[in-house]
């Protein structure tokens, strides 16, 4: 299995749109992260597809090592910033 890549080592605050349907990418390979852009397909790694059953500030995981997919849950605080 393929190893993400570690997109940045801090999480991204976003609004999220109640109802609306979201792909985060979990490969770290997307230029629009922290969505998917369809870079997976370089690899087997695929996107996490959920539904905001709200509206709110979130932190997505940039670093895709998260145990919380797609919420940021400190894992990059354990990691180094060299994709290792």
């Amino acid at each position: 299995m393929s190893k993400p890549i570690i997109a940045a080592c801090e999480p991204l605050e976003v609004d999220l749109i109640a109802g609306k349907n979201y792909a985060w990418c979990a490969c770290g390979r997307s230029k629009k992260q922290p969505f998917c852009d369809g870079s997976h397909k370089q690899c087997d790694i695929k996107p996490v597809v959920f539904k905001a059953d709200k509206t709110e500030k979130v932190w997505l995981c940039m670093c895709k090592h998260t145990s919380n997919h797609p919420f940021c849950d400190d894992t990059h605080n354990t990691l180094k910033d060299d994709n290792t």
